[in-house]
């Protein structure tokens, strides 16, 4: 097995390429390779070395230059000497600024496969944004029924255009970036839902949500309500870190659940819209930690629509490390 080894030095990260083999009961292993402790050097390097490894090699240089850009980022992030957001740690908002510096590049250096690195991420973030609900189509299948066109096998029709309408809408949504209104959230929604329910626009009636332990908004009260959220959103837009902001804004929306269903699925949407409308990349909530998800959004169940609390800050930081964990993966 061939694998990258990393030395730290005085403060400053070494590459190495190690080959790691059993003889025996004992684990050998050999340094094969020094690849430097710049992206430049390390490329050349990676260059130089036999085909024999190039499998390893490929691996090897994604991981090196994931964390090489991570980590120049992420000290241009501290000189900017951000301050702790409320919600979010001082630790935790220059990891976010980090991804936020290096997006701003990635817009600008990637514009002929910034399609395709768009696409990838879509279908993604729609594997995992329907998994959550319940959709059974594995990342592998959805890769290929957008990209292919091969409808997976024993589907529901209804998973198929699940999975298919959160990319149209989020490749929609990134395109156009509109304004965050009522006309805006119900066409997202009416997206998500198209070909699944017929029951758009907000609610006029009483819904109980499944496994909550709070109540939605009753149906007479549902665009009073979504109108009391906007204008939470437009006083705290410019006070208040975006992270932090899209993230209680997804749970005061899941709360109000203004929509017969489709409500998660929407609100995730809308949580992305409100990065990109201020510079930031989407991020995935990943289907392995739903459990975390529903967990961080329930110990917020007892803030009133306007008001912000303490709990929100365990929501916030949750959302920051997603943001985290996937950026380096998919934007580089």
């Amino acid at each position: 097995m061939v694998y990258v080894y990393k030395k730290a030095i005085g403060g400053k990260d070494y590459f190495y390429l190690r080959a790691s083999l059993k003889k025996g009961n004992k684990a050998v292993t050999k340094d094969i390779a020094y690849l430097g402790s710049s992206p430049e050097e390390v490329k050349a390097n990676i260059q130089k070395l036999p085909q024999k490894y190039e499998k390893g090699i490929r691996k090897a240089y994604y991981r090196i230059s994931s964390l090489l850009e991570r980590n120049t980022f992420l000290m241009k992030a501290k000189q900017l000497k951000l301050r702790e957001d409320e919600f979010i740690g001082k630790g935790l908002v220059e990891e976010v600024e980090a991804c936020r510096l290096h997006y701003e590049t990635f817009l600008k250096r990637h514009e002929k496969n910034k399609e395709e690195t768009y696409r990838n991420f879509a279908i993604e973030f729609s594997f995992n944004t329907t998994s959550i609900e319940g959709n059974t189509i594995t990342l592998n299948q959805a890769a290929k029924l957008i990209n292919e066109n091969l409808t997976p096998k024993n589907k529901e029709p209804r998973e198929i255009f699940d999975v298919q309408n959160t990319i149209s809408v989020f490749l929609w949504m990134l395109q156009e970036q509109p304004e965050l209104t009522h006309e805006t959230i119900q066409k997202i929604h009416e997206g998500l839902v198209k070909n699944i329910d017929t029951r758009t626009g907000y609610r006029n009636f009483d819904v109980r949500v499944f496994r909550s332990h709070f109540d939605s908004t009753p149906g007479e009260y549902v665009k009073a309500d979504m109108g009391i959220l906007l204008d939470f959103y437009n006083k705290h837009k410019g006070r208040m870190h975006p992270l932090s902001l899209a993230a209680i804004f997804h749970h005061k929306f899941e709360k109000i659940h203004p929509f017969a269903d489709g409500n998660g699925r929407t609100g995730r949407m809308l949580l992305n819209l409100i990065l990109l409308k201020h510079g930031y990349p989407p991020l995935i909530i990943a289907k392995k930690r739903r459990g975390e998800y529903i967990d961080a959004l329930s110990a917020c169940d007892k803030a009133h629509l306007d008001k912000l609390i303490p709990q929100y800050k365990g929501l916030a930081e949750f959302a920051a490390l997603e943001m985290v964990r996937g950026y380096w993966n998919v934007f580089l």
